[in-house]
């Protein structure tokens, strides 16, 4: 504990001198020549400077592709590419971002590519690539593909070995690192809010429109990171006014440690101590192999749906005890926290969905217990009701009919619309045999039907 607690002061005035330094040195000048764009990042004292080993960060970024836009979006997708020595999944990347979001959407954000391979050819043919197959976004402006030439870069060989790791990985994950601040810093004045993604991912349909709900949601309580996938630092989503500082905290400890830790000492160091993570994820990493050797990588986030639930506005109402604030809106709110409740749980005990306006359902999904498969409800079954009657307690449903059952605490169904055609005001669970475990739901998704 006194090791950890020097180690956080330490970063702590790291932080305080880089910031200081920042506000009184740093500013980002765009010119334009004949032949490339520039984004130039002003020369300022680096870690290695302070350490006397002299590391300039006058730096020239140039847009390879795309349309550098006069006004502000609400959002800039960023993430950085490589060559791979086996499968590339950029382009499909690309296609899941542009693809699962509305036009409307599409308005409303840029993405920004950094290629960040010192490969010239690769990077000849991957601008080319994307050229060919996205020619629309780039003349709209809601893509741009940057670079960085290597000689900006600091040293990548005989840094420390940190976590024991071998030269090779170390030098990835410190490219890595330097990467992304080249990213952020271009970035920190696109849009008013950043997400950080991987180029092998693929994106749930209206991505953008969860992340703005769920920012509302956050009303005047202050965050640093909102996490919206559970793996690495997919999904992270940033104040663009933070990123040139981020930056420079990527910067200074590029060969610390791999980018995830540092993100997670920055939130911290700007005091957001606790995780704040939406669910369902909204990003799903879909390549097969790592961009470190090929390196096989089956990595998934379990949390993610690619088509977002609807979640109409619903009053929730159970019988069963909940344990502390584990309430039973929390398992119908698509957060991170859920429904916990204490045993007994006896047959006949209900957890109810109460829908404000009547509406068709097309789809519905029941997750109950936690990750570790414990407190699953064990037998329980599906009901649907047309009929509320509101009183001064809770609201009561009636003309229930059995959709179906859980199994392994889990319920799903699609189409149902297509076997219960009238609007659902009421969706319950009712226990059907009783346990002694407590009960964990950890969310329920709606889905309504969509009016052609």
């Amino acid at each position: 504990m006194r090791i950890y607690c020097k180690t956080t002061t330490r970063l702590a005035v790291i932080l305080f001198i880089l910031t200081s330094l920042y506000l009184s040195y740093s500013h980002v000048r765009k010119k334009t020549n004949e032949e490339e764009n520039f984004w130039l990042w002003d020369t300022l004292w680096s870690p290695q400077e302070v350490q006397t080993d002299r590391l300039s960060l006058n730096v020239s970024v140039s847009v390879l592709a795309g349309v550098l836009q006069q006004n502000k979006k609400f959002l800039t997708v960023g993430l950085c590419s490589v060559k791979r020595k086996k499968e590339s999944y950029l382009l499909d990347t690309l296609q899941s971002v542009f693809s699962q979001s509305s036009q409307k959407e599409l308005s409303e954000m840029v993405v920004v590519v950094h290629l960040a391979d010192f490969d010239d050819n690769w990077v000849k043919d991957t601008v080319k690539s994307i050229s060919d197959r996205f020619s629309q976004q780039l003349a709209q402006g809601h893509l741009l593909v940057i670079r960085v030439a290597q000689e900006n870069y600091p040293p990548l060989t005989g840094l420390k070995r940190n976590f024991n790791d071998p030269p090779d990985r170390v030098t990835f994950r410190s490219k890595q690192n330097v990467d992304y601040a080249f990213l952020l810093h271009f970035s920190s004045s696109l849009s008013q809010y950043y997400i950080m993604i991987e180029d092998d991912v693929s994106c749930a349909k209206g991505f953008l429109t969860a992340i703005r709900h769920h920012i509302q949601s956050k009303g005047s309580s202050p965050w640093v990171t909102l996490e919206f996938s559970k793996l690495g630092y997919i999904g992270k989503l940033y104040h663009s006014e933070h990123l040139t500082l981020l930056s420079r905290f990527l910067y200074l400890f590029y060969q610390e440690m791999p980018c995830d830790f540092l993100l997670s000492h920055f939130r911290v160091l700007l005091m957001q101590s606790e995780v704040i993570r939406f669910k369902p994820s909204l990003f799903q990493h879909r390549g097969i192999y790592s961009s470190f050797q090929g390196t096989y990588n089956k990595l998934k986030d379990e949390d993610f749906v690619e088509e977002l639930a609807d979640n109409p506005p619903a009053d929730v109402v159970t019988d069963i005890t909940a344990y502390k604030d584990h309430s039973p809106n929390k398992a119908y709110d698509q957060g991170i926290e859920y429904f916990w409740g204490t045993s007994p749980i006896n047959e006949g005990n209900f957890f109810m969905v109460v829908l404000h306006t009547p509406v068709k359902l097309s789809r519905i999904l029941i997750k109950t217990g936690s990750e570790d498969k414990k407190d699953i409800l064990s037998s329980a079954v599906v009901e649907l009701g047309e009929t509320v009657v509101r009183t001064e307690g809770s609201p009561k449903c009636f003309g229930f009919h059995k959709l179906g059952v859980l199994e392994g605490g889990r319920f799903e169904q699609r189409d149902i619309s297509g076997t219960f055609h009238v609007p659902v005001s009421c969706l319950r669970i009712r226990v059907t045999d009783s346990q002694l475990d407590w009960v964990i739901i950890q969310n329920i998704q709606i889905w309504t039907e969509k009016q052609n």
